[in-house]
């Protein structure tokens, strides 16, 4: 059973920076993409950050030059660097996994990711 838990949201003041990670088990796949997701309140859930096993990325243009999406395959973790933070930033985050590659196009998208975390709150205050 896949499992996907994140953490490092928090709550601070715009301009900072936060790193959140989200730690997968039970999940094994050659072939797989990975994104971060976010939902603020009264808005869709929106992609802003994929990465697919062939190391390609895409960003949501909002967050370009300031979200960096990583892994690290050996502690089977996904990471999210997020710096000069904007109080638009203010979401719950979630993490998504999907077990196929898909194409750049496709990483902001939900479609490719049947496996969701249970999401971890950034809050920027102004």
């Amino acid at each position: 059973q896949v499992q996907l838990v994140e953490s490092g949201g928090g709550s601070v003041q715009a301009g900072g920076s936060l790193r959140l990670s989200c730690a997968a088990s039970g999940y094994t796949y050659r072939s797989y993409c990975m994104g971060w997701f976010r939902q603020a309140p009264g808005k869709e859930r929106e992609g802003v950050a994929g990465i697919n096993s062939d190391g390609v990325t895409n960003y949501a243009d909002s967050v370009k030059g300031r979200f960096t999406i990583s892994q690290d395959n050996a502690k089977k973790t996904l990471y999210l660097q997020i710096d000069n933070l904007k109080p638009e930033d203010t979401a719950m985050y979630y993490c998504a996994a999907g077990a196929s590659s898909y194409p750049q196009s496709w990483l902001l998208s939900p479609l490719p990711y049947p496996y969701w975390g249970q999401g971890t709150q950034v809050t920027v205050s102004s």
